[in-house]
């Protein structure tokens, strides 16, 4: 089965309406009849809910992300050997942390694949599967 890692760019996307919210719907829905699964690391997770909160303040960043948490995606802790990995990542491709731990969930399982808006990617291909969103 495949599992979308979903990060923040992906999900900020999907609440905003803007261009590939209906692809990252349809995963939503692939993971809710249970024809795919979604994580989504911790620490993209708080990026999303700063997003909201510094966009809506907080009685919207509750709405949302309550909203987000129904759709029960698998949140990804930070373990220790994937922190150091992601480190690695960050050092040697140039990405951010963030966006490290997110490939380095996505590299777990040739079934994986990240979904992502952020073109900032497109330097680590050769470690992942990863879908882009259109361009807005």
């Amino acid at each position: 089965m495949t599992v979308f890692v979903l990060d923040s760019s992906a999900v900020l996307r999907f609440i905003d309406k803007e261009a590939g919210w209906n692809r990252v719907s349809d995963i939503l829905v692939a993971h809710l009849t249970q024809t795919a699964e979604i994580a989504i690391p911790a620490v993209q997770w708080g990026e999303i809910a700063g997003q909201v909160r510094k966009r809506l303040g907080v009685p919207g960043q509750n709405r949302v992300m309550e909203k987000l948490a129904e759709f029960q995606p698998r949140i990804e802790s930070v373990t220790s050997e994937r922190a150091v990995r992601a480190a690695a990542i960050k050092v040697d491709r140039k990405i951010s942390y963030a966006d490290a731990i997110a490939l380095d969930l996505a590299m777990d399982s040739p079934d994986c694949v990240l979904v992502s808006a952020d073109f900032g990617f497109k330097a680590v291909t050769d470690l992942a599967r990863i879908e882009f969103l259109p361009a807005k």
